[in-house]
């Protein structure tokens, strides 16, 4: 295995990933903490498992179904979420109030 590949893209993803949501919810949490290096281990901890996670899914799945099949299927829901997008099913007025 190559370990500088390794550590450089293990790197570049979790400097990446703290940019999204993770970091919004470690904001909110050491600011009410008194321990933010721990919130800062959690939310990194957690951002791991779900990568893990999402990698032995993908590759099971991966190694299930052809190649071919999940490319159509990925293209399938890519033009289902776009043909949605442009005709949604019904206009909300603008003063609707769900209350």
């Amino acid at each position: 295995m190559d370990w500088q590949l390794l550590s450089l893209s293990f790197a570049a993803v979790f400097l990446s990933e703290l940019g999204d949501k993770s970091q919004v919810a470690a904001i909110a949490l050491s600011g009410t903490s008194r321990s933010p290096r721990a919130v800062f281990l959690g939310t990194a901890a957690a951002l791991l498992l779900a990568s893990f996670l999402g990698v032995i899914v993908g590759e099971g799945t991966a190694a299930i179904l052809p190649t071919k099949l999940l490319k159509a299927i990925a293209a399938l829901g890519f033009a289902i979420m776009a043909v949605r997008l442009l005709w949604p099913e019904q206009d909300i007025p603008q003063d609707f109030d769900p209350d």
